[in-house]
This record gives C-alpha cells, sequence and structure tokens, in this order.
C-alpha cells in the first residue's frame, strides 16, 4: 500500500462574508489564485496532477458547476488534468483530502490537488423551508440550528459563557500574536490587494463580551464573539505519494498516518471531532499523549471545550496560531486550513504527531492524523 504526505499547503486570506475585502471575488476565481500559488510554491509539475478535488459546503449559485473542474481552467491546468466537488458540508475539503490519500494507497494516481472554497457572502446559510417529510417527524433534530447545538452542549457539558469567552478571547490572542509574527505570511497566497486575515479581534476581552447580546438562545451561553464568524476564504493542499514527492524534490510537510469520520447525534453535532479523533488514533495504534500538535475547527466555544474535556487534550497544544473563532470558518476550505496547518505546525514546532479534527453539521465529526518524516 502507497504511503500519502502532505508536500504543500497555502490558503487565500479569510474575511469577513458581506463586509471583508474578498466580497467582490467569485469563488471560483479565488481557489484558482490559490491553487497557481500552491502549484508555483511546491514546484510540482503540474501536469502529473491526477485530479483537484474541492471541497464545498453551499453548491449553489456561483459556487455550483462542479467548481472543481470548473477551477482547472481558471489556474491554467493541463486539459487531461481532472476536477470533482465534494460536499462532507464543514468536513467537505478534508474529505477531499481523505479520498486522495485512498486513491493513492491503491495505486490510482501519484499527486492531488485537495483544498475547499466557500464564499459565505454568496451563500444562504439555513434551511430548506420545505424539509423533507421523513427527517421532519421521525428525526427532527436534523434541522436544528448549528447555534442551538451549541447551546445544547455547553449545557451537557456546564460549559458557562465565561469559559467559552475566555476560550474566545485566547484564540484572537494567539491569531493576533501569530500574525504580528508573520506566521501567517507563507500560508497566505495575496489576492489582489487582500494580504491578511480580516476576523482577528486583538483587543477582544471580558468586558466587551459581556455587553453582547445572546445569539440563539435567550436563557443560553452562546454569543456571536463564542460563535465562528461567517467567512470567505480558499485553502488548498498537495497531497502526494511518498516516493514521488522524494523523487521529485517536494518539501513534504507530514505524512497521512489514519483518516476517520463518525456519526453523532444531530442535536449535538458539535461532539463529532470525539468519536473521530477516537477512531483514528485507534488506527495509527497511538493515544491522545503521543499528540503533539492538535488543530480542533472552533465551531463554537462551547463544543471546542466539550471535545478538548472529553479527549482530555493539553490546551497548550491546541491550536497554536489560533482558530476559527479568531480566524474566521469558510465552510468548504477549513478542513484543508487546520490539515495543512497541523502538517506545517509539526516542522515548525520541530514535533512528532498532528492531529486535525473538526466537527459538521447533521452530527459528524472527521479526523486526520499526520507525522513527522524527519
Amino acid at each position: 500500500m502507497y504511503k500519502s504526505v502532505i508536500a504543500g499547503y497555502v490558503r487565500s486570506p479569510f474575511t469577513m462574508a458581506k463586509k471583508g475585502e474578498l466580497i467582490d471575488v467569485k469563488p471560483v476565481n479565488l481557489l484558482a489564485e490559490v491553487i497557481k500559488n500552491l502549484v508555483t510554491k511546491s514546484k510540482i509539475n503540474p501536469n502529473d496532477i491526477e485530479d483537484i478535488v474541492v471541497g464545498c459546503a453551499f453548491q449553489v449559485g456561483e459556487q455550483c458547476f462542479n467548481i472543481g473542474k470548473l477551477v482547472t481552467f481558471l489556474a491554467g491546468m493541463d486539459i487531461k488534468t481532472s476536477g470533482m466537488t465534494v460536499d462532507r458540508w464543514c468536513g467537505s475539503s478534508m474529505e477531499a483530502i481523505h479520498i486522495a490519500a485512498g486513491k493513492i494507497a491503491i495505486g490510482s494516481g501519484k499527486a492531488f490537488i485537495c483544498g475547499g472554497v466557500e464564499s459565505m457572502t454568496r451563500v444562504t446559510t439555513g434551511f430548506d423551508p420545505m424539509p423533507y417529510p421523513y427527517t421532519e417527524t421521525k428525526n427532527p433534530n436534523v434541522y436544528f440550528s448549528m447555534g442551538i447545538t451549541a447551546e445544547n452542549v455547553a449545557k451537557k457539558y456546564n460549559i458557562t459563557r465565561k469559559e467559552q469567552q475566555e476560550f474566545a478571547i485566547f484564540s484572537h490572542q494567539k491569531a493576533s500574536e501569530a500574525q504580528s509574527k508573520g506566521n501567517f505570511n507563507n500560508e497566505i497566497t495575496i489576492i489582489g490587494n487582500c494580504s491578511k486575515d480580516g476576523n482577528i479581534r486583538p483587543n477582544s476581552n471580558q468586558e466587551t463580551l459581556d455587553g453582547l447580546k445572546l445569539a440563539f438562545d435567550q436563557n443560553g451561553t452562546v454569543t456571536a464573539a463564542t460563535s465562528s464568524p461567517l467567512t470567505d476564504g480558499a485553502a488548498v493542499t498537495l497531497i502526494c505519494e511518498e516516493q514521488y514527492a522524494k523523487d521529485n524534490n517536494l518539501d513534504i510537510l507530514g505524512r497521512i498516518v489514519s483518516t476517520s469520520v463518525q456519526g453523532c447525534a444531530p442535536e449535538f453535532m458539535g461532539l463529532g471531532p470525539i468519536g473521530a479523533s477516537n477512531k483514528a488514533l485507534e488506527r495509527a495504534k497511538l493515544s491522545i499523549k503521543d499528540i503533539d500538535i492538535i488543530e480542533i475547527n472552533e465551531a463554537f466555544a462551547s463544543q471546542s471545550l466539550a471535545c478538548i474535556k472529553d479527549l482530555e487534550i493539553d490546551q497548550k497544544k491546541v491550536n497554536l496560531d489560533g482558530g476559527a473563532l479568531a480566524l474566521g470558518h469558510p465552510l468548504g476550505a477549513t478542513g484543508a486550513r487546520i490539515t495543512g496547518k497541523a502538517a506545517d505546525l509539526l516542522r515548525r514546532e520541530n514535533k512528532k504527531y498532528a492531529l486535525a479534527t473538526q466537527c459538521i453539521g447533521l452530527g459528524m465529526g472527521i479526523a486526520t492524523i499526520i507525522e513527522s518524516v524527519n
């Protein structure tokens, strides 16, 4: 069985939907610019790319028409390069990476570009006003607002508003420090005049956050500050067969050790990383204590804290450069961002193992374990 490695990772700046600097950039153009930068930086022969696998959660409007193939034309790829679009909601671009790793394992290609895009400026998030009758009557929890699921998790794990706000503030502090140090410079593709993330709030504090209204339940604890902001962005990784990467002198960030997905109750969808991470750890024959770097998507502070608590994670290992509460969560792009970031951090911090994991709407979790090749 052939092994897969991550041989490149780049992304666009992540900016606020409907207000940020990327609101006028079409999603396919945004993705194309990031892919072109990945090809240039990695120095891969673009003719060797077997397929471009793109995650996108809302494949409507300007994000429909198989954006994974459409982008091959705008990115200047060879006409023989194929393209597909994947929908596993928030986990779409991590699933794209898993698809490539599976294909590589059985010899169906040596090089893939895997990532995702979401212009949340251009999509209407929410639910079908005419739900499928079976789920409406047999499992109405499928149609819960994501915010209500965050409230459910907070209640289940007794996570207070103050704890959630502390977690969010720390995420902004880490992201702000990383931005000041230039930690994002190597991963960000400049789009027009936009060169940096637009959601980071370095001056966030408890007093300011205490003044915010509750976002989903007037008797609850979750606010806009403890929820990831609606965001525009794209992220891509280069996934290659290990020997191919070595033979072509590609810059290997890490080796994919195991992957997993697992379902959970839709009304507690934020707990998805627990089952998925445990399954990935078991497949890798590792324990959570073996993991040095952890990138967990901060969809909401409550669910991040619940997963950290349940998995017994040392918070010092979590989201070293901040997470989605500060950077934003463009649904289709986040999985590629946290997987690529986890691999990048392994090398930067000179560590052995990393875990990237995230919750997914409708009740799922997804996880990837990566190891250093050094």
